[in-house]
């Protein structure tokens, strides 16, 4: 009898890094990280400041002459543009092969094969290169040093992500 997961598909991600393409990508993705976290604080101050509104003025803040119905409509709108750019900016790194899995800990898992399996390489920021992988039902907790594996580019058709 079979192990019960080698019926399972094989993650099929834009791509699958190397440890050297995802070092290389890392000089651009430091500064995509630090424009999508200052995005996401911004958009937490200003939902901040639009609940704040509305418990004190409760509905009639949307009042059309209410006198903060202006600063409400503009907080508004620059929420939804904050939205649209982090999504934009996630599923663009999405579609790259690359997940933010911690924003504030500048957390980043490229889609990748060490030892013919398919799992994530794990670089967090402040570490100079990426120098860890782990599983893809892993995570920061379970990783564990490139050096002694060997990082591919192709999973091995027969082994699974487990």
């Amino acid at each position: 009898m079979g192990d019960p997961t080698d019926d399972l598909p094989t993650p099929e991600p834009a791509r699958f890094w190397t440890v050297a393409e995802a070092n290389e990508r890392l000089e651009g993705l430091r500064g995509t990280l630090a424009r999508v976290r200052a995005s996401a604080v911004r958009l937490q101050a200003v939902s901040a400041e639009c609940e704040r509104l509305t418990s004190f003025w409760g509905g009639e803040v949307r009042a059309p002459d209410h006198p903060d119905r202006g600063l409400l409509d503009r907080l508004d709108k620059e929420s939804e543009s904050l939205r649209s750019k982090l999504e934009a900016e996630v599923h663009a790194l999405h579609d790259e092969g690359i997940e933010i899995k911690d924003l504030d800990a500048g957390l980043v898992d490229f889609y990748a094969v060490v030892d013919q399996e398919v799992v994530f390489l794990c670089w967090r920021r402040g570490e100079s290169e990426v120098g860890f992988f782990h599983r893809l039902d892993g995570g920061f907790r379970t990783r564990r040093p490139l050096a002694p594996h060997r990082v591919g580019t192709t999973p091995d058709a027969r082994r699974t992500p487990r």
